[in-house]
């Protein structure tokens, strides 16, 4: 393992505070491969939120298509429909 991990990053805490020990960076190499292992770190977190925000919208897009589904069939139950083709302004509010 890479001695320069941050723990505070590795936790599932996200905007968790890094700190660093000036003194355990001896030297620019260390310092460029730390910089690095943060940036890797970073990187992957971002992807996995991007993951789970693509995720969610899929799911309330799902979600929305099936109450969409639910209310159209409300309406034809209760005749609705044939009210909102006599009447143009209905179906505009239904967003039809």
């Amino acid at each position: 393992g890479n001695p320069f991990v941050c723990s505070s990053m590795a936790s599932e805490e996200p905007g968790a505070a890094v700190e660093v020990d000036p003194h355990q960076l001896q030297s620019t190499q260390e310092l460029t491969t730390f910089v690095q292992t943060l940036l890797t770190q970073m990187q992957g977190r971002f992807a996995t939120m991007s993951d789970q925000i693509i995720g969610r919208i899929d799911e309330m897009g799902t979600r929305i298509d099936e109450l969409e589904s639910s209310i159209g069939e409300l309406m034809t139950q209760a005749g609705v429909e044939d009210d909102a083709a006599a009447d143009p302004n209905a179906a505009d509010a239904v967003g039809e």
